[in-house]
């Protein structure tokens, strides 16, 4: 099997719109929520979210582009930008037949759907749908016009699996270039799910905050006050890449991946297996990939949405698996700032990760005010404030309904 390494990132996010912003907020544990600006949300239960904010594409996608294009999928531009400008690739020196692009989105273009259908439907006559409508939602559109844009000719596809996307479609990415069938993969994921609908949707679930009167501190995973996940949007990117082909042309190795895992609750539509065996079984396949022993692991960026069953599903997972060590790792929950990207999670949680690798840090779990006597916190959730810790191999889950679950396991380049 070849090595794979990470060579580039991009990240938009309600933290930052680049990932130096990322990172910075991370370690300072902002929250990105606030009350919903992007449609009036004063009748709705819940009227806050975690929006991107001060964003400027101009500079990358022309308006003319862009208007073809739903949110999801200028996201996913966005990110490979950066991601791509930070690689150092130079396209014209690359086989781009052995280049390709699998990006996760759960939902795809829901803000077309939403907006554009329910016009058509309403209006008086024959409806009228725009010639855009259909390329513009569909979920494998972001990683076609990625290709489109660059040139790249090899494999590309979408990976729908909820909040579980775009760790699939790292994990898919990484097994296409240690297979030999790629030498670069962009990979990542995105999401634009703050809309009327998907909120009505979600708060009628019963899967979301209403902590209307102060936003900022809704998120709380591993608090016994937690109500639900906050949703956000935003975009993820890595450049994933041979190792001897990074070597060859001298890039930068941001990290190494090393591991993957990917398995099934088998247990019900939207709630986590109560004693958490698919989140343990997908993290003990991700160390047992990448030839690791449970004690080399140093830190786990959890799924950690602030729902009440799914934070000790997997606070379960990690004791089973762990057993004594889970008390010497740390453990955080970067959805307390960033809130819940849906499809884009695991990849700005895998960028998370990376940060954490470079910079030698824990990322903090933010709010957390009350332990739940229903999780031991004797383990080290990194609670409020950022630990500075030498790390070597970091885990990154997430876990989507109908119980998907994904693991990938992050190494510092050596």
């Amino acid at each position: 099997m070849r090595r794979v390494v990470v060579t580039g990132v991009g990240a938009l996010t309600p933290i930052g719109n680049t990932y130096e912003e990322y990172k910075e907020s991370l370690k300072r544990g902002i929250s990105g929520a606030s009350l919903i600006t992007k449609f009036d949300a004063s009748n709705f239960k819940v009227k806050f979210a975690c929006e991107l904010k001060n964003t400027d594409y101009e500079h990358i996608l022309p308006k003319k582009e862009a208007r073809r294009m739903d949110s999801f999928t200028i996201y996913a531009m966005v990110a490979t930008h950066e991601a791509l400008e930070m690689s150092g690739l130079d396209l014209e020196k690359t086989d781009l037949d052995r280049a390709g692009v699998v990006w996760g989105s759960g939902i795809g273009g829901f803000e077309t759907m939403e907006h554009d259908m329910t016009e058509a439907a309403l209006s008086v006559g024959e409806p009228r749908y725009s010639p855009f409508l259909i390329p513009k939602l569909i979920a494998d559109i972001a990683p076609g016009q990625i290709s489109i844009k660059y040139g790249f000719r090899g494999i590309n596809f979408a990976t729908v699996s909820a909040c579980a996307s775009s760790t699939h479609a790292i994990a898919v990415s990484f097994d296409y270039i240690r297979m030999g069938r790629a030498d670069i993969m962009v990979t990542g994921g995105s999401e634009a799910a703050i809309t009327r609908a998907s909120v009505g949707g979600f708060t009628s679930m019963k899967a979301m905050s209403e902590r209307n009167d102060d936003p900022s501190t809704a998120s709380r995973p591993f608090d016994v006050d937690r109500d639900g996940f906050v949703l956000g949007e935003g975009a993820g990117a890595l450049i994933l890449e041979e190792y001897e082909h990074a070597k060859k042309r001298g890039a930068r190795i941001l990290a190494e991946v090393v591991g993957v895992g990917m398995t099934a609750d088998a247990y019900h539509m939207t709630a986590p297996h109560p004693e958490g065996i698919g989140a343990r079984n997908v993290m003990a396949l991700a160390i047992k990939d990448a030839g690791l022993r449970i004690e080399d692991i140093d830190y786990i960026n959890v799924h950690g949405t602030s729902t009440p069953l799914g934070d000790i599903a997997e606070t379960k997972a990690i004791q089973q698996l762990f057993k004594e060590h889970a008390y010497d790792l740390n453990i955080s929950s970067t959805k307390s700032m960033t809130g819940h990207l849906l499809g884009g999670a695991g990849a700005i949680e895998a960028i998370a990760c990376i940060a954490a690798l470079q910079d030698n840090f824990v990322p903090p779990t933010i709010n957390h005010f009350n332990d739940d006597p229903a999780i031991d916190n004797k383990l080290n959730f990194t609670f409020n404030t950022l630990q500075e810790k030498k790390l070597n191999c970091v885990l990154s889950n997430t876990f989507g309904f109908g119980g998907h679950n994904a693991s990938v396991l992050l190494k510092k380049f050596e």
